[in-house]
């Protein structure tokens, strides 16, 4: 078993990202510029932003943070992102997920300019990646992408089978796992929590890209010897051993899986922190406008 070390492959490219930052900085004046609203006081969402801004001026971006009340409204929510999209010195807009039972995510995400959604949400961005055309690739499918690369995994001719069909991870990584690239060129399984016989589907797969979002969902006897496994579960749990009062968990029982894998990326330490780096390297090519001219 070799691990997938997220935490090894964000620094080498953070570094590549920092660089690129300062020459764009050096060419422009300014900084590439993310900008993160977030709804509400949920815990993990507050973390979630406060790790990507932190992330951006690590590697020289510029971030804004806008907080909102649960309060807040749709319309006046939208009315912020439109002006947003208007002004020139944000690159990239990201709305962080969940948002309170009164605001339609999907109105939320088709309001963010396509051009600045470096999430990879818009339905823009999804049909274009569908098609293989220049896009902004969701953010933590391409960080999946990019660590395989890192890794030099070929995955071509592999079975690739991705539990969970969110349009987030697994609708998205299914699409690009089959695609005439590099990393890709897999044959695909989709399945998710109506599929009948997951565990024998599961058993076939030469990679197994788990994104159900169920603790320790992904056992010992759904892996074959040898394949390589993909945990993007993030499960918090409160616990009393760690100092934040909680516990993250994978949808890999990553003890018992872990021996027969070729190759495991660890929860945390693994996908979580390449999503950062998939914001990342969108944000810096808005900036750029090396997807879409600007």
């Amino acid at each position: 078993m070799q691990l997938l070390d997220g935490k090894l492959v964000s620094a080498k490219i953070k570094e590549d990202i920092k660089q690129e930052a300062a020459a764009f900085l050096a060419s422009t004046g300014r900084r590439p510029h993310l900008v993160a609203i977030l709804v509400g006081n949920d815990g993990a969402s507050e973390t979630y932003v406060a790790s990507k801004m932190r992330n951006c001026e690590l590697v020289g971006f510029e971030s804004t943070n806008i907080h909102y009340e649960t309060h807040i409204t749709e319309a006046e929510l939208i009315a912020k992102i439109k002006e947003l999209n208007a002004d020139a010195g944000v690159d990239g807009l990201i709305v962080q997920l969940p948002l309170p039972a009164h605001i339609d995510p999907d109105r939320i995400t088709e309001a963010i300019d396509y051009r600045k959604d470096v999430d990879g949400f818009h339905p823009v961005n999804l049909g274009r990646m569908q098609r293989n055309l220049p896009c902004f690739i969701p953010a933590t499918p391409y960080g999946i992408l990019l660590m395989l690369d890192h890794y030099g995994i070929d995955t071509t001719g592999m079975h690739a089978v991705v539990v969970g069909r969110s349009n987030i991870v697994g609708s998205p990584m299914s699409i690009l796992l089959a695609r005439n690239e590099k990393p890709g060129n897999c044959t695909v399984t989709l399945t998710h929590s109506r599929t009948k016989n997951i565990k024998e589907e599961v058993q076939r797969a030469d990679i197994v890209v788990a994104a159900i979002g169920k603790k320790h969902f992904i056992t010992a006897d759904m892996v074959k010897e040898g394949a390589v496994v993909i945990d993007v579960g993030i499960n918090r749990e409160v616990s009393s051993e760690t100092k934040s009062g909680y516990k993250l968990y994978g949808d890999v029982d990553f003890e018992h899986v872990a021996p027969k894998s070729s190759w495991i990326t660890p929860v945390p330490g693994g996908v979580g922190l390449m999503t950062i780096i998939g914001l990342l390297k969108n944000t810096l090519e808005a900036a750029k406008g090396s997807v879409y001219l600007k």
